[in-house]
C-alpha cells in the first residue's frame, strides 16, 4: 500500500478486567473473568479451541455485542480508556462469515462503506479503495457486483474495507479460512503491512497458526471456558505448552497428521456423471466449461484451485440447486428416481433429500429450526423416520461432533465451527448417496477437524460418494481418493481513475 496515503498513527490499547459475556438465552458464560492487557502496536494471536469464546471476546472488542436484550455483561472491557462501541472509527474487524460484513452492491463502495461513514474526506476515499484492493490482491473493476464473488473474494474484500480505514486496531477473525493457500500469504503479508505503516494494534483470532507465528509478537490461549491458560511470545508459548496446545484442538507446528484406515465398498458403481458440463450463475458468463465428471459410491472426490474459479458454483450444480449453464449433469442408472427423470436439478426435495444433499459454505443458509436437537432431525423427520433409533443416532452424532451440549441452543448462536459441524452433521443423518460439502472443515479446531475427518471416511466407506469443495490441503491429502483442481479465470480488469 502507498505509504504516503497512510500516516502513521498510535496503535489501540485494550484492557479487559474480570469481564465476561453470556449470550441471551444460553445458560453458561462465552467468556468469563478475561484479564487481559494488549498495549499499542503489539501483533496477538489469540488461540483456543472451537467454542471457547476467541469470536465473543473479538465481537467484544469491536462493541458488536449489543445491549441487555442481547446478553449479560460483567466486568469492564476497554479500548483507548473507553467502551469499544465509543471507538468504532479506530476499530476495524473482519468477522468469521464474510457474507455478513459484505454491505454494498458494488465492490468500490463496499470498501468505501466504512471511510464514508466516518467521515474521511471525499478526496483521500478512492486512493485509498484502490491500495486497499490491491494490497489484498482483489484485481476486479470497481463496479463488479459483490453477489457474484466467491467465498474467498468476499473475505479479502472485508479486509480491504477495514485496512482502508487505518484503524487502530485491527481484529481478524478467521481471516484466510476460505482462501486458496496463495491467497493465505497475501492476506497476512497484506495485513502485516498495514500495520507496519499504520502503528495499528493485531488481534488475529486463527486455529491454523503456522502462517501467523513469524509475523506476531505474542501468543494468548484461551481455555474451553474463556479463561487465558497461556500468554507469551510465540516460539516460547508454542513450546512451553505444545502438549496442552495440542489436547486442547490448537494446530501446533508440525504436529503429526492423523491416520485414516479406510475400507471401501468393493464395488464403486457410478451415481452422478457430468459430460462437457459447464457451471456459472443464470446470468454473467460461465465459470468453468468442459467439464467431464463422475462421481462414485464409496469415493472422496475433492474439489480445489483458486479463490473465484467456480468451485462453489460447481458444488451447487451437483448438488440439483442451479441449473448447468450447458451440457448435462445426470444421474446413472438406479440412483435416478425414474429412467426419465435424471437430471438432479429437476428433482422435487424429498428425492434430493435421500439422494444429493449439501453443506453449503455459509451455515446459517441451512438453518430452519430453534434448537440444535431439532435441526440435526429435521431431515429424518420431512422423510417421516422420527424413531426413537433416530432420535439415539441424532445423540451420539452430536457428542462425537462435540455438541451434546449445545443441543438446546439456537443453532445461530454457536460459534462459526460449531455452525460448521452442525451442518454437516444434518446432512449425515439422512445417508443420501452423495454429499457434497463445501468448505466443510473451515472453523474448525484440530480435535474437532480430526473428527469430521474420520467421520466422512466412514460415511465413504459405508457407501457414499463424498464431494468436498476445500483449500485444507491435509485433508485432500488424506482423504481424496479422486481430485477435481478448477482452474483459475482471467482476471477481469480492475476499473482505474477516481469515482
Amino acid at each position: 500500500m502507498n505509504p504516503a496515503a497512510q500516516p502513521r498513527a498510535r496503535g489501540a490499547g485494550v484492557t479487559a478486567e474480570s469481564w465476561g459475556w453470556q449470550h441471551a438465552g444460553q445458560r453458561g458464560w462465552a467468556v468469563r473473568d478475561l484479564d487481559l492487557s494488549i498495549e499499542p502496536g503489539q501483533r496477538v494471536l489469540l488461540l483456543g479451541p472451537s467454542g471457547s469464546g476467541k469470536s465473543t471476546i473479538l465481537h467484544g472488542l469491536a462493541g458488536l455485542l449489543g445491549g441487555a436484550e442481547d446478553g449479560r455483561e460483567a466486568g469492564r472491557l476497554h479500548v483507548d480508556g473507553a467502551r469499544p462501541a465509543e471507538r468504532r472509527s479506530r476499530i476495524g474487524m473482519v468477522l468469521q462469515d464474510p457474507d455478513s460484513q459484505v454491505i454494498l452492491s458494488r465492490v468500490g463502495d463496499d470498501v468505501a462503506f466504512g471511510m464514508e461513514n466516518f467521515r474521511v474526506p471525499r478526496a483521500a476515499i478512492w486512493p485509498r479503495v484502490h491500495d486497499a484492493l490491491r494490497a489484498v490482491g482483489l484485481s476486479l473493476p470497481l463496479t463488479q457486483d459483490t453477489a457474484h464473488l466467491s467465498g474467498g473474494q468476499k473475505q479479502r474484500l472485508a479486509l480491504a474495507g477495514v485496512l482502508a480505514m487505518h484503524p487502530g486496531l485491527i481484529l481478524l477473525d478467521e481471516p484466510t479460512a476460505n482462501l486458496d493457500p496463495a491467497g493465505v500469504v497475501e492476506v497476512r503479508d497484506a495485513v502485516t503491512a498495514a500495520a507496519d505503516l499504520t502503528g495499528a494494534t493485531l488481534v488475529i483470532v486463527e486455529h491454523r497458526t503456522k502462517v501467523w507465528l513469524p509475523v506476531v509478537d505474542r501468543v494468548v490461549v484461551v481455555g474451553e471456558d474463556g479463561d487465558i491458560i497461556a500468554d507469551g511470545t510465540p516460539e516460547q508459548t508454542v513450546q512451553r505448552e505444545s502438549a496442552h496446545l495440542v489436547r486442547s484442538g490448537i494446530w501446533v507446528p508440525d504436529a503429526p497428521a492423523p491416520t485414516v484406515h479406510r475400507h471401501p465398498p468393493a464395488h464403486a458403481e457410478p451415481l452422478l456423471a457430468a459430460a462437457k458440463l459447464s457451471v456459472g450463475h443464470r446470468t454473467g458468463p460461465a465459470l468453468q466449461s468442459g467439464l467431464d465428471l463422475e462421481f462414485r459410491r464409496g469415493r472422496i472426490t475433492t474439489v480445489s484451485g483458486p479463490n473465484g474459479s467456480g468451485k462453489s458454483t460447481l458444488a451447487l450444480t451437483l448438488g440439483g440447486l442451479l441449473p448447468p449453464r450447458d451440457g448435462t449433469l445426470e444421474a446413472v442408472g438406479a440412483f435416478a428416481p425414474s429412467p426419465k427423470n435424471r437430471q438432479p436439478v429437476r428433482w422435487r426435495s424429498k428425492e434430493l433429500l435421500t439422494r444429493i444433499t449439501s453443506v453449503f459454505q455459509d451455515p446459517e443458509h441451512q438453518f430452519l429450526t430453534a434448537t440444535v436437537r431439532d435441526e440435526i432431525l429435521l431431515g429424518p423427520r420431512a422423510l417421516k423416520r422420527g424413531t426413537a433409533e433416530t432420535a439415539t443416532l441424532g445423540d451420539a452424532l452430536l457428542e462425537r461432533l462435540r455438541l451434546a451440549h449445545l443441543a438446546d441452543q439456537s443453532p445461530y448462536t454457536l460459534s462459526g465451527g460449531e455452525k460448521r459441524r452442525l451442518s454437516v452433521a444434518t446432512v449425515l443423518m439422512t445417508r443420501p448417496g452423495v454429499i457434497v460439502l463445501d468448505e466443510p472443515t473451515f472453523g474448525q479446531d484440530r480435535r474437532t477437524w480430526e473428527e469430521l475427518i474420520h467421520l466422512l471416511a466412514e460415511i465413504a466407506d459405508e457407501g457414499t460418494a463424498v464431494v468436498a469443495v476445500t483449500h485444507d490441503a491435509e485433508f485432500v491429502h488424506i482423504l481424496a481418493d479422486d481430485r477435481i483442481d478448477l482452474p483459475a479465470l482471467a482476471a477481469p480488469q480492475p476499473a482505474g481513475g477516481t469515482r
